[in-house]
């Protein structure tokens, strides 16, 4: 008896496990991202560039912040594990740059972004653009 009250339970788990995933969908593909590795680049370093350097005393500095840290978690999630994309000089300086950011805002959040900090993010937010213009 005890036997096939945990085969149900474990068959009722699949179940719900299996639906779960069904009905909600990832966040990722419910995300800005279009799917293209360049198109989101870009995108991406546009918005942390706003985010960046936007001032301190900004109204909406807590909310661009969020947004970044969204940004940071898809574009890394996305993007992290395909192995084509993962080697480009590009994704590297950029993950380079979000690790960076994502550091600050996760040690420092109500700490104003050091200029040092800034002028290392938009050389590397440079470079990524420079990368893919030219496909790399």
């Amino acid at each position: 008896m005890k036997r096939y009250l945990v085969r149900l339970m474990a068959v009722a788990l699949a179940v719900i496990i299996g639906l779960t995933t069904q009905v909600s969908p990832s966040y990722a593909a419910s995300s800005a991202m279009t799917g293209t590795y360049s198109e989101n680049t870009m995108m991406v370093v546009e918005a942390l560039r706003t985010a960046v350097d936007m001032a301190d005393d900004a109204p909406d500095k807590a909310d661009a912040q969020s947004t970044a840290r969204a940004l940071i978690n898809d574009y890394a999630s996305r993007y992290r594990r395909d192995n084509k994309v993962s080697a480009l000089p590009s994704f590297t300086t950029m993950q380079t740059a979000l690790n960076a950011l994502a550091g600050h805002y996760s040690s420092y959040p109500n700490r104003p972004i050091p200029e040092k900090l800034k002028a290392r993010l938009n050389k590397e937010f440079k470079r990524v653009e420079i990368s893919i213009k030219r496909g790399n």
